[in-house]
């Protein structure tokens, strides 16, 4: 028990005395992180409320039942599975309830921005369904038009939209035009984005998808899991049935009850206020690293992608290790037509969810751009970034205040 305590406060001591700029990461809050700690790990409830295969399950039912509501609260949906224990098995129970014995799927090409579950080789998605892909333009957008084009060709049955290194804004309304005059169904992958779709900083896919998942961890700020959402009731039934008992057993009730109160901070005007902040504070240091002669994307969001082999000659491996002498967390990413293989990239992905949530301001994101450059560039020592960097990180609340 004491080396698994030591080794807690060493990842605590971690991460508070480092800049974590992995779009994904977040800090949940201190009541999220309290009730998934509870005694709720110890209960067993295979099945939904009230219709269980497990005695004592007055009191989880109502806690799920929170969250259920509080998720078609928040998204403005009909139906909501706050079961999934990941984003990707959230997407294997989608593609179940859309393509029960196998389909194809045309998605987003995986360099350009896709995640693993979107038809990688090493995925189960790949082997069990046929995945066809779109790339972006040579500019890093989205191009409908080709997207039109690719789908008319290849007739899918589904037509994959949302990413995990996509940095513009996602027109849901382009997609379901697409998809309507192919006769495929348009699933949407909203994990990276869910936080800005919440408080209607980003186009909502509610409206048009037939189906969208998500994770409640990036930038929804909640524990880490699943979910799902559709506004019909055929295709709800089909993914209840696709998680359980398709594709899990018992659901883990401490992290829903978690989800239930990330979907109840989520609906405040506060977070709304955060969310506006983790955007501004992304294009601050975006804009900040253009200005000083560095390669990136514009951004929509909550990250950009910054081509570091271009910029500083080096490969977004060596970039990576490279800031984690000075404190800064990042992860190495594949850029559009990149030269170099996925162990090595040719670029990061950069995102401001978690230092924003630390307290993180515009003029820190500045600072932030600027101590990457310099460092990448060798302007400044590393003893000197240091101290720069927790300068920055002085100011911020610690992770147990969060």
């Amino acid at each position: 028990m004491q080396d698994i305590k030591l080794l807690i406060q060493k990842e605590l001591d971690r991460q508070n005395n480092g800049i974590e700029l992995i779009a994904s990461e977040n800090y949940a809050s201190k009541d999220i992180r309290e009730v998934t700690g509870s005694i709720l790990t110890n209960k067993y409830a295979e099945g939904y409320p009230h219709r269980r295969y497990y005695g004592g399950c007055e009191f989880i039912d109502e806690i799920e039942q929170i969250a259920i509501d509080e998720a078609k609260k928040l998204f403005k949906c009909e139906f909501a599975n706050v079961q999934p224990h990941s984003g990707s098995q959230a997407n294997a129970a989608a593609y179940r309830a859309l393509m029960p014995n196998g389909g194809k799927v045309l998605s987003l090409v995986l360099n350009d921005g896709g995640h693993l579950t979107h038809g990688s080789p090493v995925s189960f998605s790949s082997n069990l369904y046929t995945f066809v892909h779109y790339p972006l333009d040579k500019n890093g957008y989205l191009d409908y038009e080709v997207i039109r084009e690719i789908a008319l060709r290849e007739k899918p049955n589904v037509i994959l939209s949302g990413y995990s290194a996509y940095p513009h804004a996602i027109d849901f309304k382009k997609f379901r035009e697409i998809c309507d005059e192919v006769g495929a169904y348009l699933m949407v992958d909203m994990a990276h984005i869910a936080g800005l779709i919440a408080t209607g900083e980003h186009m909502s896919p509610i409206p048009y998808a037939d189906i969208v998942t998500s994770t409640t961890h990036k930038t929804l700020r909640g524990p880490r899991g699943g979910l799902i959402l559709t506004n019909n009731p055929d295709l709800a039934k089909k993914i209840n049935s696709a998680i359980f008992p398709y594709y899990q057993g018992g659901p883990l009730e401490h992290v829903i009850a978690g989800k239930a109160v990330c979907f109840k901070e989520a609906n405040t005007p506060e977070f709304k206020k955060y969310i506006q902040g983790v955007k501004e504070n992304t294009k601050q240091c975006a804009e900040t690293l253009k200005s000083l002669g560095a390669l990136c994307t514009e951004t929509d969001n909550h990250l950009f992608l910054l081509n570091v082999l271009d910029s500083f000659g080096i490969t977004g491996l060596e970039a990576q290790n490279k800031l984690e002498e000075i404190f800064i967390t990042t992860n190495k990413n594949m850029i559009p037509n990149d030269t170099k293989s996925p162990k090595e990239t040719s670029g990061l992905r950069i995102g401001f969810a978690a230092v924003t949530t630390r307290g993180c301001t515009k003029e820190d994101a500045s600072k932030i751009g600027k101590i990457i450059f310099d460092y990448l560039k060798h302007n400044i020592d590393k003893d000197f970034a240091q101290k720069e960097v927790k300068k920055i990180i002085s100011k911020w609340k610690s992770i147990e205040n969060i």
